[in-house]
């Protein structure tokens, strides 16, 4: 394990003003979001809209990384058939990898879910290492629902993550932490808080059991939010209020950066909370605040793309916007003006 290198690239993952892309949808996934528009996930069709939004034009301005999923990491590019690792160095972006192999039903907990994907990780890390991967991806999912999530969910998966991270630093590749408390639900904000304060607190326990270099993580929490189906939904103001006590109370300061998931947030949301939290909070805090989105980044390019090559530059004008404004809400200076 070298340790700076491994902070070096943690610092530079979550630097003030970039975000790190999530493209690493599975092709399940993947085919999900396709046919809401249309078109139909073919490996061609996949790699021609992820070179969509690779290619984007000056995107390296707002982008410090990026998650890919294994096909698309052995992929190049449409025009030049750069390999994407490739054409990503060149820009100055890191190159990450989903490394999970998806959430699936925990045994005797049939409404909880454990991610899976530890078999053969130590061989698959030592692969994407040479691949180009500098960092890697782990979601962990935590369900809030009428006696869930149990203290046994909470612990499988926070030592999934624990395993996940160790063997990652071993490798030299930073691993991203992500414990997501999911917005799905009727539930409020101050139980979203308190699953999250026991998610997140299991989660480093388990870290320092396992020796993991916290200096060399990042940790990709949720946002602190009510749940989608509940009557009262709380305001920007106590989205960042709450989300900043929860981190606080369980993340220790030796780690680098949190970079958030969007979670099922609109676009805008997503946008606006990321700001009021750095606007407010950023410089009393020991860590940096930035994104690590998927569809928050990505769906109004999709909805554009369409499938279709005559899209693409308008496609890719959508993304760079979203890219732009999160980068300057991470620096608590977006304003919803900016949306026009």
């Amino acid at each position: 394990m070298d340790k700076d290198f491994l902070r070096s690239t943690a610092i530079e993952m979550v630097q003030k003003g970039k975000g790190i892309l999530a493209a690493d949808e599975s092709n399940p996934t993947c085919a999900k979001r396709f046919e809401s528009i249309g078109v139909e996930s073919t490996e061609l069709n996949r790699n021609k809209y992820r070179d969509m939004l690779l290619t984007t034009p000056d995107i390296e301005k707002y982008i410090s990384g990026v998650i890919l999923f294994d096909e698309t990491l052995r992929q190049s590019t449409i025009k030049d058939q750069i390999l994407y690792s490739d054409f990503l160095k060149k820009l100055g972006i890191l190159v990450g990898i989903k490394v999970d192999k998806g959430a699936k039903v925990l045994a005797s907990h049939n409404r909880e879910k454990v991610t899976e994907g530890l078999d053969n990780l130590r061989e698959r890390l030592d692969d994407y290492y040479i691949l180009g991967a500098r960092f890697a991806k782990w979601r962990a999912v935590i369900t809030i629902g009428e006696g869930i999530p149990t203290e046994t969910c909470m612990h499988v998966n926070a030592h999934a993550l624990a395993r996940y991270a160790a063997l990652c630093q071993e490798a030299n590749i930073v691993p991203i932490v992500e414990p997501e408390v999911l917005m799905d639900g009727s539930h409020s904000i101050d139980l979203c808080y308190d699953i999250s304060y026991k998610a997140f607190s299991k989660v480093f326990e388990e870290l320092n059991k396992q020796n993991v270099y916290l200096e060399g993580i990042v940790l990709k929490p949720n946002m602190i939010v009510s749940g989608t189906n509940c009557s009262e939904q709380a305001s920007i103001e106590e989205v960042a209020e709450r989300t900043i006590e929860c981190l606080k109370a369980t993340v220790p300061e030796d780690v680098p950066g949190c970079a958030f998931l969007s979670g099922g947030q609109s676009n805008q949301d997503a946008t606006m909370h990321l700001n009021m939290l750095n606007l407010k909070y950023s410089s009393e805090l020991p860590w940096n605040l930035t994104f690590s989105y998927g569809r928050a980044l990505q769906s109004s390019a999709l909805n554009k793309w369409l499938g279709k090559d005559d899209n693409i530059n308008d496609a890719q004008l959508e993304f760079y916007k979203r890219a732009k404004l999160n980068s300057l809400a991470s620096q608590g200076i977006y304003s919803e003006t900016m949306e026009v």
